[in-house]
């Protein structure tokens, strides 16, 4: 059962983002970057109070994705990347993303932030650091 409304469209727009953010951190990293749109849309708080969809989640302005930009998002998702769309539409969480609502790829070397945009650090997946708000701010995903 889905824990987000969402279109088969989407399914796939969502698939798109999770290769075109992580492809290179395997099928984990992409599971991550999924946990954090499906987050964005269950969130009704902070930035994402409008956001109800996944094409709204992912196009956001400001705020969206930089890999709804890239070449690796203009080309249909493959069966195993819409299979780990439906893994996180379904509810399947991963840490450190399991509550997070951002994550940046910080310089090659550096160290994650302890805080990023006023969030806690969460955990750091290969290249990917992950963040939350505090507990009682966003309720939905808490």
């Amino acid at each position: 059962m889905a824990i987000i409304k969402y279109t088969t469209a989407e399914r796939d727009l969502l698939a798109r983002l999770m290769r075109a953010e992580a492809v290179g951190e395997g099928d984990l990293g992409m599971l991550m970057v999924g946990n954090v749109g499906v987050n964005r849309v269950l969130a009704n708080c902070l930035t994402f109070k409008d956001i109800r969809t996944i094409q709204e989640m992912i196009y956001q302005t400001p705020g969206g994705f930089s890999g709804k930009d890239s070449p690796l998002f203009f080309s249909r998702p493959t069966a195993k990347e819409q299979e780990l769309a439906d893994n996180v539409i379904r509810g399947q969480y991963y840490h450190p993303a399991t509550n997070a609502l951002w994550f940046y790829a910080p310089a090659t070397g550096a160290s994650c932030k302890n805080l990023w945009w006023d969030q806690v650090h969460t955990g750091r997946y290969k290249n990917h650091c992950f963040y939350q708000p505090d507990p009682g701010v966003c309720k939905e995903i808490h």
